[in-house]
This record gives structure tokens, sequence and C-alpha cells, in this order.
């Protein structure tokens, strides 16, 4: 799910960094208070948990990949601000240490992967909190509204950049980047994210690795 450099035009990873930038700086603030002896060590290892699951790409039709993301899980816990942060930093190191997503398109990416799939995630299990299935739900729309998003910045490129019909960056337009993209994570990838998200979640409820005034 990751997008390389070179995928987006310079208009479309401007448009991006100038939408993230005052969002991380909001989530930032929102991480601050959630921090203290009991959390820091929990929001690390998921932020950690989140960085290894991202690192197993999967090629799926259309010229990208998927991956499970992690961001449901801690956005459940934590709150959505604190899950966007956290995953945009895992992002950001995957940038820059193994070029695992470009640094031109990491605004991109965090807007997708981090803040898209976080804030769906809190706010559906909000909406479905005394629901058994909560948590699963809640992680497979998470990764598929990200996949939503995925296909719309990628498939308007050929509209947005070409020249003589002939695109300068993505090549592929709705009619095929939508279905690989959103059609593979609905029946594949947010159902690992769904499982993941739920056995997780009911794991550290049931072991109280987290106070209960936290979630």
């Amino acid at each position: 799910m990751h997008i390389p450099d070179g995928y987006l035009s310079p208009l479309t990873c401007i448009a991006t960094y100038a939408i993230a930038l005052p969002l991380w700086l909001i989530a930032f603030k929102k991480l601050k208070e959630q921090l203290d002896e009991t959390t820091l060590p929990l929001i690390a290892s998921l932020s950690a948990l989140s960085f290894i699951i991202m690192m197993f790409n999967i090629p799926i039709p259309g010229g990208t990949s998927g991956h499970a993301v992690g961001a449901s899980l801690i956005a459940i816990l934590f709150g959505p601000w604190v899950a966007a942060l956290c995953v945009s930093l895992v992002l950001l190191i995957q940038a820059l240490v193994f070029a695992d997503g470009g640094v031109t398109t990491f605004g991109a990416n965090a807007l997708l992967m981090a803040f898209t799939s976080s804030f769906v995630s809190y706010y559906l299990y909000t909406f479905l909190k005394n629901k058994a299935f909560a948590p699963f739900i809640s992680g497979w729309a998470g990764i598929v509204s990200s996949s939503i998003v995925l296909a719309l910045i990628l498939g308007i490129q050929p509209i947005i950049a070409s020249v003589d019909g002939q695109p300068l960056y993505f090549p592929f337009d709705f009619a095929l980047t939508f279905p690989a993209v959103v059609g593979s994570h609905i029946l594949f990838f947010g159902l690992v994210e769904g499982i993941f998200t739920h056995l997780s979640y009911r794991y550290i409820v049931k072991n109280k690795i987290i106070k209960e005034s936290v979630l």
C-alpha cells in the first residue's frame, strides 16, 4: 500500500504534505497528553508491531501492493490522533531507512494509512463498542477506507499529469486501480487487519495490559 517516489505528481505531493502538516502538529499535542509510565511502553510496542506487519508487502494487480497496517488497534486503545502520529512515524522510518514508500509521497502515505485508517476505525468502534465483533469490523473498515483513498490518489494521476494523453506518473486510471486496490483489501487485507485488531484487542483487555480508563 506504500506509494513509492515517482508515482505521484509534484502537485499531489505538495498538496498532501500541506494537508498532513497541521494534522501532525495536532496529533503531536494529543500524544503528549496520553504519555505516562503506563501508556508509553504499550504505545511504543504497538508502534513497533505496526512497523513489522507493514514490512510484509504482498503484490496485487494494478502496480501496487497491500499489507496490514495496525493503525486500527492503536486508534481503538489510544484515540485516532495518537494512532495517526505513531503510524506516521513508522512510515517515515520505513521511507528513510528501508525505502519502503517514498519521501516525496510520505504525506500521501500518512494521510491514507495513518489518518484515514485511524479515524475511520476509532469512530466506527465507538459506534459499535458494545458489539462482540466491533474490533474486527473497525479493523476491516479502517484498512478498506485507506485503500479507497489510495485508489483515488493513484487513479487521479493520469487525469492531472499527462502529456498528449500519456501519463507522466502512475499510469492506470480508476477503471483498473479502484477494483484492484479496493477489491483486494475488502476480500483479503481487510480480513487480515480485522482479525489482527480483534485478537490483539481482546488479548490486551483480557490480560489487563492497559487501564480500563484509557480504553
